[in-house]
């Protein structure tokens, strides 16, 4: 059955949430002191990796923490808050909500919410400025759920060459989930947008110092009232049938369907209607890409001021090969299944190919079930190492769009977009 798009009861939502129509406790979140923690279901040791040349490993190289609500994940930065999702989670079409990536821009994130106090805010160039409560937002509004990829813009940023500041993810800063919410657009409806207004903004309740002298103490994002990604996106309070955790943004946060995270707002309070261009950092300088074939060009083109940049979009056609991971050998002549995933910001998977002889040939693999356009899709392929030999085995999707990825690099001075071909190898042996 295809869940993209399906509706649950308010009564059903007040359960899981566990609220009344008399009101909702406050919900805390205290961070302890970052603790080390062996890798679940491996305990191997960490993985070195310093560079200069690229990442050869599939997650990046750090630590393994525990937080608030969350399994071990990898830690790239504990100020802002950044946490990786091992590999093996990614084995289904869902991500896990206590192992779903976590990633944050200011230092200054909430630990508490009191939802007896809290409001979303519609604001700015409307009829009707709204503040809504949590029940209200469920009570009063038709509740839909979608799937969709949640995917930092730097995800596998430790691909690039030459390498570029940021963090340093490997191919961990993603997840999958089903989003309930309210839709985005009957909340703007509820205020009036008034004619002239030209963007719509999205603040949460994260601050901080931000880049130096930039003005960049609170995040802010925007996207123009004329895209039609408003008529797709959420306002989400569940997450894989459950409240968000506090570091996914707790009550609320921003869902945008096949867009790259950083616009995804976290502890959604504040929707503004604009009348005038976003100039804010975060809009107007941050997370720019060039405007050229995969966002693609040469640090010399950058230096030499011959690249136009453009706001990062969508996501780019991605597939990855989750198992077997290459930790153990497989003896020569048996039957493996090789399992992974692959989605697209474009549209839905259309097919995903597997390659043992440096892409000369490509087999088909076997789709798993289509949760929604944007949504992770499953996906496997039988495989059999006939001699003693390392093979390489490599993966590429297609979307419904026609778009195919390429086994070329992606260069561009943030990090972003990178979708080359992924390769994994497997170390086939006698069994004797």
């Amino acid at each position: 059955m295809n869940v993209t798009e399906r509706c649950l009861s308010r009564r059903g939502l007040l359960k899981i949430l566990g609220v009344a129509s008399s009101g909702i406790a406050a919900t805390r979140w205290l961070r302890p002191d970052v603790t080390m923690a062996q890798e679940p279901a491996r305990g191997r040791a960490i993985e070195t990796f310093t560079g200069p040349g690229a990442n050869p490993h599939w997650n990046s190289v750090g630590p393994y923490v525990t937080e608030p609500q969350k399994v071990p994940l990898i830690l790239l930065t504990d100020r802002p808050v950044q946490l990786e999702t091992p590999r093996h989670y990614f084995r289904s079409a869902f991500t896990p909500n206590e192992a779903f990536y976590v990633r944050w821009h200011l230092e200054g994130i909430p630990n508490e919410v009191d939802l007896k106090n809290w409001k979303l805010q519609i604001e700015g160039n409307v009829n009707k400025p709204v503040a809504l409560s949590l029940p209200e937002l469920m009570q009063k509004f038709k509740a839909v759920s979608l799937a969709a990829v949640n995917q930092c813009s730097g995800n596998s940023r430790s691909r690039l060459q030459p390498r570029v500041p940021g963090g340093q993810w490997g191919n961990g800063a993603m997840g999958n989930a089903m989003w309930t919410g309210v839709r985005l657009r009957e909340l703007l409806d509820r205020a009036g947008v008034k004619s002239g207004s030209l963007m719509v903004q999205f603040q949460g309740l994260d601050t901080g110092a931000g880049p130096a002298g930039l003005g960049s103490n609170l995040f802010l994002k925007s996207l123009d009232l004329g895209n039609p990604v408003l008529d797709e996106c959420i306002v989400a309070y569940l997450m894989n049938g459950e409240p968000l955790p506090m570091l996914n943004g707790f009550p609320v946060r921003l869902v945008v369907p096949g867009y790259f995270s950083t616009y995804w707002t976290k502890c959604l309070t504040w929707i503004r209607v604009l009348s005038a261009p976003d100039e804010n950092f975060w809009v107007k300088t941050a997370y720019r890409v060039p405007d050229t074939k995969r966002g693609n060009t040469t640090p010399e083109d950058v230096k030499a001021g011959r690249v136009k940049m453009v706001p990062i979009g969508r996501l780019p056609v991605r597939s990855f090969l989750i198992s077997p991971d290459g930790a153990s050998k497989i003896p020569a002549g048996m039957n493996v299944t090789l399992r992974g995933i692959a989605f697209s910001g474009f549209g839905g998977i259309n097919g995903v190919e597997v390659s043992d002889d440096g892409g000369k040939s490509w087999m088909a693999a076997k789709l798993g079930e289509d949760h929604g356009a944007y949504s992770f899709r499953t996906w496997e392929a039988a495989w059999t190492g006939k001699s003693p030999a390392r093979y390489s085995l490599a993966v590429r999707a297609t979307d419904e769009k026609g778009n195919t990825q390429l086994d070329e690099p992606v260069w561009n001075p943030g990090g972003y977009l990178w979708n080359r071909i992924e390769r994994q190898e497997i170390s086939v042996g006698n069994a004797s």
